[in-house]
């Protein structure tokens, strides 16, 4: 018999549980649950699905595993369901048309870069790792109709995606609509008791009630976490819209893309992305709310803390330290890459290019004329200036972009 596990009070879990969420859907179900849990010492399974359909993660990513990180601290069993299986499908949440599906290879790969950065976060020791593949691969077309059965098409319909393809006469492939009955058979087959995803996740994980009813199982509970702004304040954090801060990103780039945040999502970014104490936390909603906090500071403050979650206290101290000299004392970093050129000079479109500062030749002319290029200090306004290797130059682009131009021999 396993040991009895000593939780702290419902109230306790509860407080923490409901830290930085979007909605819990039924909270008075989630209790019983707890107190169910605490009187026979016995651990929920807390459900977190993740299709491996790219290989980096970021702060948007962290948000809900954090939230099952919480779980597990307060001795609550983890369990990852990485979707091998539904992958091959892809999940149409959010979109507009047909996802594309990976092949078994890429699967492979993009689930053993999830652990590697998904292990930042949560205890290695302490999260079971499933594969859907186990259950649904061995399900028969029989067991397809069967599973079918159990939900209608208006039902489906509801899903706001479908709804707005359907309206707008962009198709809807029969596999797309069988996905959420697919994710709904990873709860049934772990008997999970509460599952856990982003807010535009939330049709799939009622789904995933229904069917568990359907199942004679007690159904799971829901919570759906918000999604983290990008960097723009716009956007939802993308590595599409380029306004991500990775959780494998170097210290200096995550404490610079940290900075670059606008002050009206701060709070946002403390809430969800830090492990930070909840009178902490007070503090400095308080702080922007009466206006007794610099909000450049607390950006800094973020930003240290952010390097320290992902890499360490000593790093977080030296990425601040480099930001400073470039950025306020105007330095160069102490340790940039060098390239080392085979020819006597080269128009600084053709540089930029070279090093690969930008991905086209039109994008270097448009940092060159939006003032964001510099050789040596002095900005480069000349569209078809030669740029002369006879001494150690050193090119940037944009803010944080360095490279040393080593002399042509």
């Amino acid at each position: 018999m396993s040991e009895k596990i000593k939780f702290a009070s419902v109230k306790e879990q509860m407080e923490v549980i409901k830290r930085g969420i979007s909605e819990l859907i039924p909270e008075e179900e989630l209790i019983k649950k707890l107190e169910k849990s605490f009187e026979s010492g016995k651990p929920l399974n807390i459900k977190l699905g993740c299709d491996p359909t790219r290989p980096d993660l970021h702060l948007g990513h962290s948000v809900v595993l954090r939230k099952l990180a919480q779980f597990q601290e307060l001795g609550h069993q983890a369990i990852l369901i990485i979707g091998d299986f539904t992958a091959l499908i892809g999940d149409p949440s959010g979109r507009n048309s047909t996802r594309p599906p990976l092949t078994e290879a890429e699967i492979a790969e993009n689930a053993k870069s999830y652990f590697e950065q998904a292990y930042k976060i949560l205890d290695k020791e302490k999260t079971k790792i499933v594969y859907n593949s186990e259950w649904l691969g061995k399900m028969n077309f029989a067991d397809v109709i069967k599973l079918a059965s159990k939900y209608t098409v208006a039902r489906m319909m509801e899903r706001d995606d479908f709804t707005n393809r359907f309206k707008e006469g962009v198709s809807i492939s029969m596999h797309e609509i069988l996905y959420p009955l697919a994710q709904a058979m990873d709860s049934v087959a772990i008997e999970s008791d509460v599952e856990l995803g982003g807010t535009d996740q939330k049709f799939n994980l009622l789904v995933g009630r229904d069917i568990q009813r359907e199942n004679e199982l007690v159904p799971q509970v829901i919570l759906t976490m918000p999604i983290l702004v990008g960097t723009d304040g716009f956007e939802k954090m993308s590595k599409s819209y380029d306004n991500y801060i990775g959780i494998s990103d170097s210290p200096k780039d995550i404490y610079g893309r940290t900075l670059s945040i606008p002050d009206n999502v701060i709070y946002n970014y403390y809430e969800v992305a830090t492990d930070i104490s909840s009178d902490e936390l007070a503090e400095i909603k308080l702080a922007l709310e009466n206006g007794s906090g610099n909000p450049r500071d607390l950006k800094r403050q973020l930003a240290r803390k952010l390097v320290e979650m992902y890499h360490s206290i000593d790093d977080a101290t030296k990425a601040e330290e480099e930001f400073d000299n470039i950025f306020i004392n105007k330095g160069i970093p102490d340790d940039i890459p060098e390239c080392k050129f085979d020819v006597a000079k080269m128009t600084i479109i053709d540089l930029i290019s070279h090093v690969n500062f930008a991905p086209s030749k039109g994008e270097a002319r448009r940092l060159i004329q939006q003032g964001g290029v510099s050789v040596d200090g002095e900005k480069i306004t000349d569209l078809y200036q030669k740029i002369i290797f006879d001494s150690e130059k050193v090119l940037k682009v944009g803010k944080r972009k360095f490279m040393k131009l080593l002399a042509y021999n």
